[in-house]
């Protein structure tokens, strides 16, 4: 299993703008096959960074995934809305391994 962490960088003043892109993804993303973890906003310290985390089980899963999101109705609509209202800044894709599990174990 594979963990996207995509960070963002938001134009402060358009806070809102993101939270509504980011419900909106929290119904696409779970449709087109990703298991989302969730979109976080800011909160505290920064007022610029946000993150959007989700797992998938390899870079093939992922790679039909993103074409089954493009052809996504609410998807498309999403892509727009960023383009037009112009909050995301710049966003950076990392991808990780859990190496931690189990959690847990008492042994």
């Amino acid at each position: 299993m594979l963990t996207c962490i995509i960070k963002y960088h938001i134009d402060p003043t358009k806070t809102d703008q993101f939270r509504q892109y980011a419900r909106n993804w929290g119904q696409a993303i779970p449709r087109c096959g990703a298991d989302l973890v969730g979109y976080f906003a800011p909160h505290e310290g920064s007022s610029t960074l946000a993150y959007g985390i989700y797992n998938i089980p390899s870079l093939a899963e992922y790679e039909a995934y993103r074409e089954r999101l493009k052809a996504d109705p609410l998807g498309q609509e999403n892509y727009g809305f960023a383009q037009q209202e112009r909050f995301l800044l710049r966003e950076d894709r990392t991808w990780l391994t859990l190496a931690s599990a189990p959690h847990g174990d008492k042994t």
